[in-house]
């Protein structure tokens, strides 16, 4: 089944660009030019993965990413912005992107990073164990993180990092080895990201006192169970 993606681009070459380049690669892409018309596209199709501009006219590229997650927690988000600001990159990341191109970027890394995201995503819905952490049920299947009959929905990459945790519990994985397993590298921005995905991550884990995502400054971290 050919995989949906939204690409809002208000760029015309640019956008006619990346979307017969993905064509050819046997992708389904839904062009918007504004952020408007890519929150319309969102609402009435679905899709796979969103390739967002951050400058875009009417509705920037951020805004339209905030309106998606509150459809969507899932659904893989790549930034596009000829922005190289740390700022920038952060912001995207807070409001729950998952990747940031700085353009120009090459369609070879686009596409091998679209690629990436799609295999994830097909991996966590063809798999459906529940798997105990202390007193939380986490659901890699459908993003949850349960206890005592109240229930967190994880972004996709927050499940990600929970996994990835859980399955080397009570041992301390560096933080380049997360980084390069879920981002593909270690850059400095990626890696505040990930501070920021795994500060949510203990805030929601803190209901159980017997679970704890311990930081070890500079060097990593350690998914502790005690029961």
């Amino acid at each position: 089944m050919k995989k949906n993606i939204l690409l809002v681009e208000d760029d015309e070459s640019l956008g006619f660009v990346i979307k017969d380049n993905l064509e050819n690669k046997g992708y389904v892409v839904q062009l918007s030019k504004d952020g408007e018309a890519g929150l319309n596209d969102f609402d009435n199709k679905t899709f796979d993965l969103c390739i967002l501009d951050v400058m875009l006219p009417k509705m920037d590229g951020f805004t339209l990413a905030e309106k998606i997650r509150q459809r969507s927690k899932v659904t893989p988000i790549i930034f596009l912005t000829a922005k190289g600001m740390q700022e920038d990159k952060l912001e995207g990341f807070k409001i729950g992107g998952d990747d940031y191109m700085t353009k120009p970027f090459s369609m070879e890394e686009l596409t091998y990073r679209i690629e990436v995201f799609l295999r994830r995503v097909g991996s966590a819905t063809s798999e459906s164990t529940v798997r105990p952490l202390g007193n939380f049920s986490f659901d890699i299947n459908s993003f949850t993180l349960s206890i005592g009959g109240q229930t967190q929905k994880l972004t996709r990459r927050e499940a990600e990092i929970l996994q990835f945790l859980s399955d080397r519990k009570d041992t301390l994985v560096k933080r380049e080895e997360l980084l390069i397993a879920l981002w593909g590298d270690d850059d400095y921005f990626k890696g505040r990201s990930m501070d920021v995905f795994i500060s949510k991550l203990r805030k929601y884990l803190k209901t159980d006192e017997n679970v704890d995502i311990e930081n070890y400054h500079g060097v990593g971290f350690k998914l502790v169970v005690k029961n």
